[in-house]
């Protein structure tokens, strides 16, 4: 009888890129102890993805909206994001809203 060679564990993530009209999303399979930057680097190597501008080695990157580190390992089903610079503070532009609405309201 001859033995099955047993498969080699692989984790599964999403990594997501969010653009000014669409958001992209890559599917991967990686080794177990692979990091956010070898899943990025995987993406990158996608055809659709080489086609963005994508800022691969500069843009913030996080886990399901929480911070992270490209050399820390990501956990199976993550969804890895790079993240875009803001072009304002959402803070500062809520504060001239209600500048302008208490101008034109009076109080």
């Amino acid at each position: 009888m001859s033995k099955v060679p047993a498969a080699v564990p692989r984790k599964r993530c999403t990594v997501a890129w969010a653009a000014r009209t669409r958001q992209h999303l890559w599917s991967l399979e990686l080794q177990p102890g692979a990091t956010i930057a070898d899943a990025l680097a995987a993406a990158r190597r996608n055809p659709e993805a080489a086609q963005l501008a994508i800022p691969w080695d500069t843009a913030e990157v996080g886990v399901f909206g929480e911070p992270r580190l490209r050399h820390e390992v990501f956990a199976d089903g993550d969804r890895i994001e790079l993240y875009r610079p803001l072009r304002r503070d959402p803070r500062e532009q809520r504060r001239e809203r209600v500048q302008r609405e208490r101008r034109r309201t009076g109080n």
